[in-house]
């Protein structure tokens, strides 16, 4: 990976984390843009996952000003690699991936390739996440891949049980680290990895599949139109609690 140009596109949080991490790596000269220029360049990494229209032209954008030879790496969790290289004339350099931010806490990064990919791209992938010392598996091309699909339902099961009054938000993630042996509680979690990005997960399982073990809990879609998603913004479920608490206190 030495001397590769690394574009990475998105103005969220794993945008953020994913240019830290190539630019700490000495074997990739990096750069960061909204969008990648004409200059040359060997890989772009697109992330956006909420606003699909948005990632369609980020992606279309992208087509239109790098090379005919470069890979396209976008996240697939609101929808397969598939379809977003359908929106491309040269789908087969587009490969999906999926991960969460804070994903430097682990060693993985799911890798899939749409049914138009050309299967070079797949070892150009790996060895672009290798660089930042993340692992990669190839899993099949369906909404959200495997753990960010698993993770984001049971976020989603344990927001419904707040909102059902089963138990507070501390009380949640406290059960569920003590009985499962989870680092860190579902609803923790959520706030550290994007609250938004759980709900595009969820987003697109419902849409795919209609049933109603995937449809998104209403106090996600809530939290994610305030911009209370965790992250940065240091806002989501711990500070929707207390916000109700003193309401209910006065």
């Amino acid at each position: 990976m030495s001397s590769k140009s690394i574009v990475v596109v998105g103005e969220n949080l794993l945008a953020k984390e994913l240019f830290r991490a190539l630019e700490k790596s000495e074997k990739n000269a990096v750069f960061f843009y909204e969008f990648p220029t004409n200059d040359p360049v060997d890989v772009v990494i697109e992330t956006e996952n909420l606003d699909l229209e948005l990632k369609k032209k980020n992606l279309q954008d992208i087509e239109s000003r790098v090379s005919a030879e470069t890979l396209i790496l976008t996240s697939t969790l609101q929808v397969t690699a598939t379809e977003a290289a359908s929106w491309l004339s040269q789908p087969e350099r587009l490969i999906g991936f999926g991960t969460f931010a804070n994903f430097h806490e682990g060693q993985l990064i799911e890798i899939a390739a749409p049914l138009q990919a050309n299967f070079d791209y797949v070892q150009v992938a790996t060895n672009t996440f290798l660089a930042i010392e993340q692992e990669t598996e190839v899993v099949e091309d369906e909404v959200g891949l495997v753990f960010p699909r698993i993770l984001s339902l049971i976020i989603n099961e344990a927001v419904f049980a707040l909102t059902e009054g089963t138990a507070a938000v501390d009380a949640i993630d406290t059960a569920m680290k003590k009985g499962t042996n989870y680092p860190l509680g579902p609803l923790e979690w959520a706030e550290k990895i994007g609250i938004d990005d759980v709900y595009s997960v969820l987003l697109g399982l419902y849409k795919q599949f209609g049933e109603e073990r995937y449809r998104p809990a209403p106090l996600i879609k809530k939290l994610v139109q305030a911009g209370w998603i965790g992250g940065e913004t240091d806002k989501g479920f711990y500070h929707y609690q207390k916000r109700k608490t003193k309401e209910y206190s006065i």
